[in-house]
């Protein structure tokens, strides 16, 4: 296109032909001239052909500097649009659009000289019309450019798109309504519709706009979704998404959100007295759904408001006299006496009682003596005692007197004869004869009592240079090791010289020997079933039983050991498994072969209802039918969570022998009936039984807020030769022994960890776990996952019933050079939490196999034997069941121990055992193996006041 130019002297325009008053000069000069400035600006003037008449001869100019640059314009409907520019100094100044000059006629062109630098400024403006914006054709945007030149040289300005600005009327997706529970979490998502420019999203709560920076529960995403962190009942309303730019406003479709609340029963109030005061009647208590109550459609309460409970008060009755005694023998007072009851019948029931006197007298000589006057005995204490000072006793009441009293001392001889023979049959079944003071002062023996009284007594160490001795007091009041007699020279088998106390089989059953006489073996073991102590078909079917179940044990997942009465431990190295014995368990001179298994079999695992899941590990002990005086610990993992809130019902399942899963007992539940007592911890559980069998916890929820945790891993191959990379992620329960199972596996298939393993909270709100793979380099490696995610299925990844659990992400790299990976793995709950990996891996043939250091560094101890497998010494515990298992007035003694060890949800389990304290205190044990704090516990002791029990100073052991 032609354009005219200002001359650079005059500042006027220049004709497109030579204009006729051009000065009379050479033709070849003006030739000559017009080719030098055609040459001069070929490059920035191609078709122009418009010069300057004449040059500047002042000192060469700068480069023109743009004051005013074109900005980015939007063409709104059919209205045209104008481009501005602004630059000095500068002798032309013209819009290039699309790489072709504007014409100047469609320029508009003001000068003015700086009146501070001198210098000429130029401002030109163009318009831009929706058909010219139309008629382009091509992949790029319509555009335009400034260009400004002086005698220096050009300057262009940056470049300015010019849109047709829309905005389309359809949503790419609209938010939906939603009714939720109270906290929960809500997600309103919202794609605005397409539009030049991009549109801006605001979100409108009843028709007000929603400001996060005003109430932090709202949040907006990048993709402009709306977050509610966690819903309340004000935020039950009505939401839109409002997406708006130059052109227009569209709202999407309103989404009404509902937070609604399920009611809650409140407390029952106390029985009502009953309705009848003498017969059959009820008595009543009532409750209301009103904690909370049920707001926006929420669960009314299930059950009833009212209980009725029958009752039957006894009616009162009067009492009744009796008909008069005869009269008596006359007696020195010359008078005779005769006296009635007050009971046909006796009053009861708040009865009134008989009106009038219960003893009568007269003159029985008819005046012949002194005749004393009519006494009467009422129920006054004032007549009580008159009569007692005035009257002597008739022969009768003397012979009745002295029965009762002869009667009463031969209750008495025979209660003490009776209680003697119970405490001496008791005390020998148990062999509790006392040689020595010893047992009552807590074991210590004259020759170290001096230094310990210088040191805390829980700083004691135990005695390990006796393995085998027996005890010689109560089962939970144990002697210190010296002033044990070796079980060899004990005198209880002084008679019995060939004994064999122990002897094993292939099984590892214990089994008495045919010389072990019935009397003494019912003497030594009175519950024991005699199956046990013959070589019956009943011992031999348990020990086929027993055999079969250890030849197929895992000896990575089993603890196996030989225990006495002195007790010790069994543990399952890097499982969260162990069986505690307490000295004193195993009856006094048996020895027992003992295991705990945890069982990996998918077969032995119990199967589980809706709503249910598998806490822990499916854990075995034996053997089983052992006699056991005292209860034994099992402790294992389970991954409940426990937020305060009554989320979970828990049950121990117990496989029968006909493999069936029955029901044992629910936490929380206990009673006089049931055969165990559960203490659940944060992350483990310990179940005191004295019955061994195959256990497990199973959860049932009882809420969508109810939380079990998952743990999380990540491994992939050692070596690569191939192209592809498994990355494999494991959902697993968080156990131990899960965790170590997947390991044992994975170093057996050549794997090794990526990351270190994360713990993610899985909720029971039918949601599933999702797992994507991100920021994977596209140049060297290409996803084979067809879809922007996987997913494991809610009820797969709740119920727990299904081990090693995992997906698998599969990676191809370009190159066979390729030996680094780095990308992120995303793990989370759809509506719920989740967890990040960061994957900075080398696929080299060197590399390190798998890395177990992540485990528990518990060594691999599986059994320990005797005093050296507890924590409190011997001496120690027989001194504190002394004090503590007698009630004490004050309260302190082992009620209020378990109140500060925290072990005091349900005290009638320790109160059924002959020493509470004893249980209480192999409860701890279990609690806080293998690192107890010995100096905790003497603190406690020092809070309950119980100096007779430590000395003040206590040290960690």
């Amino acid at each position: 296109m032609g354009h005219g130019a200002r001359a650079a002297g005059e500042g006027r325009r220049v004709p497109r032909s030579p204009p006729p008053e051009m000065r009379t000069a050479s033709w070849l000069v003006v030739i000559l001239l017009m080719d030098v400035g055609l040459a001069q600006v070929e490059d920035d003037f191609i078709g122009l052909r418009d010069l300057p008449e004449t040059f500047p001869s002042d000192p060469p100019e700068p480069l023109p500097v743009f004051l005013m640059e074109p900005e980015e314009a939007y063409i709104v409907k059919n209205k045209p649009v104008n481009l501005y520019c602004k630059a000095t100094p500068a002798t032309q100044i013209y819009f290039k659009c699309n790489s072709e000059w504007v014409h100047q006629k469609e320029h508009t062109v003001e000068e003015r000289v700086d009146e501070n630098t001198g210098l000429v400024v130029r401002e030109a403006s163009i318009e831009i019309t929706r058909q010219q914006v139309e008629e382009l054709f091509g992949p790029e945007d319509f555009w335009c450019q400034c260009v400004a030149w002086s005698s220096a040289g050009t300057t262009k300005s940056r470049k300015a798109h010019v849109r047709i600005a829309y905005l389309r009327k359809t949503f790419d997706q609209e938010p939906l309504g939603k009714e939720v529970t109270l906290e929960q979490e809500v997600l309103l998502q919202c794609r605005p519709p397409e539009g030049i420019p991009s549109a801006e999203v605001e979100w409108l709560k009843n028709e007000e706009v929603i400001d996060p920076a005003d109430d932090r529960n709202f949040y907006i995403t990048i993709d402009h979704n709306l977050i509610i962190k966690q819903a309340r009942l004000s935020d039950t309303a009505n939401y839109t998404c409002v997406a708006k730019n130059i052109v227009a406003k569209r709202r999407s479709t309103t989404a009404t959100v509902i937070v609604y609340v399920n009611g809650g029963w409140s407390t029952w109030t106390e029985w009502t007295v009953c309705n009848s005061r003498c017969g059959r009647g009820y008595q009543k208590r009532t409750r209301s759904c009103t904690n909370p109550a049920p707001l926006n459609g929420g669960a009314i309460c299930e059950g009833q408001g009212i209980q009725k409970l029958t009752c039957n008060p006894l009616c009162p009755v009067d009492g009744v006299w009796t008909e008069w005694t005869k009269w008596s023998t006359c007696g020195t007072e010359c008078t005779h006496w005769r006296r009635r009851e007050c009971g046909v019948p006796a009053p009861k029931n708040g009865g009134k009682d008989c009106e009038g006197t219960v003893l009568q007298s007269k003159n029985c000589t008819d005046g012949m003596c002194m005749q004393s006057s009519l006494y009467q005995k009422s129920f006054e204490a004032k007549d009580k005692s008159d009569f007692g000072s005035s009257l002597a006793p008739s022969t009768d009441d003397v012979a009745l007197y002295v029965g009762i009293v002869i009667a009463v001392i031969m209750c008495l001889v025979i209660s003490v004869v009776v209680a003697l023979f119970i405490y001496r049959k008791n005390h020998r079944d148990f062999d509790s004869d006392i040689i020595d003071s010893s047992a009552l002062n807590g074991g210590f023996q004259p020759v170290s009592i001096k230094t310990a009284r210088k040191a805390d007594l829980l700083t004691a160490p135990p005695d390990l240079t006796s393995a085998a001795a027996m005890y010689r007091g109560p089962v939970y009041a144990l002697h210190d090791v010296a002033d044990k007699i070796p079980m060899t020279n004990s005198p209880l088998l002084d008679p019995l010289p060939n004994l064999k106390i122990k002897v094993y089989n292939s099984s590892g059953l214990v089994t008495p020997q045919d010389d072990l006489g019935g009397e003494f073996a019912s003497k030594l073991s009175p519950k024991l079933p005699h199956c046990l102590l013959d070589n019956s078909d009943c011992t031999m079917g348990r020990r086929a039983q027993t055999q079969t179940l250890l030849r197929a044990r895992d000896p990575s997942c089993t603890a196996l050991g030989s225990f006495s009465s002195q007790g010790g431990h069994l543990i399952v190295p890097n499982s969260g498994v162990s069986l505690l014995i307490p000295a004193g368990a195993i009856p006094q001179g048996r020895v027992y072969e003992m295991y705990v298994t945890v069982q990996r079999k998918d077969n032995m695992r119990p199967s589980v209802e809706d709503g249910q899941t598998v806490l822990s590990p499916v854990v075995s002990c034996g053997p089983p039918g052992a006699l056991l005086t005292r209860p034994l610990i099992i402790t294992m993992h389970h991954c409940a969570v426990f937020d305060g809130q009554q989320d979970w019902l828990i049950q121990l399942k117990s496989q029968s022998q006909q493999s069936h899963w029955e029901d044992v007992v629910v936490v929380g539940e206990e009673n006089f009936t049931t055969p165990c007592y559960i203490q659940m911890d944060d992350e483990s559980c310990h179940i005191l039984t004295e019955t061994l069998g195959t256990s497990c916890l199973v959860g049932q929820s009882l809420s969508a807020s109810t939380t079990k945790r998952l743990k999380l891993a990540i491994f992939g191959p050692v070596t690569c030769p191939a192209m592809e990379y498994h990355i494999r992620v494991y959902c697993l329960d968080d156990t131990q022994d899960s965790l170590k199972e997947v390991l044992q596996m994975e170093k057996q298939m050549g794997g090794k960890l990526l990351d270190e393993p994360k713990t993610l909270n899985f909720k029971d709100s039918t949601h599933n776990l999702r797992l994507s793979i991100h920021d994977v380099p596209h140049t060297l490696w290409k996803s084979k996952l067809l879809a922007k995610y996987q997913e494991l299925p809610f009820q797969q990844v709740w119920c727990g019933s299904q081990r090693n659990l995992h997906c698998c992400f599969t990676l191809e790299r370009f190159s066979a050079i390729t030996v680094d990976l780095a990308c992120k793995i995303c793990v989370r709950q759809v509506e719920g939490e989740g967890q990040i990996f960061q994957l900075d891996t080398t696929l080299s043939e060197d590399s390190q196999s798998i890395d177990t250091s992540l485990l528990d560094p518990a060594s691999n101890i599986t059994t320990l034997v005797g005093p050296n497998a507890f924590r409190i010494p011997v001496s120690i515990r027989q001194k504190l069941c002394g004090s503590l298992d007698a009630p004490q007035t004050r309260g302190n003694d082992w009620r209020m121990l378990a109140h500060k060890l925290n072990l005091d949800r349900y005290l009638n389990y320790f109160a059924t055992k002959s020493s509470p304290t004893g249980v209480i205190l192999d409860l701890w044990e279990a609690q806080h193996f293998p690192d107890g704090n010995l100096g905790r516990l003497a603190q406690v002791l020092e809070e309950m006041g119980r100096h007779d029990s430590l000395v003040p100073a206590a040290t960690e052991h």
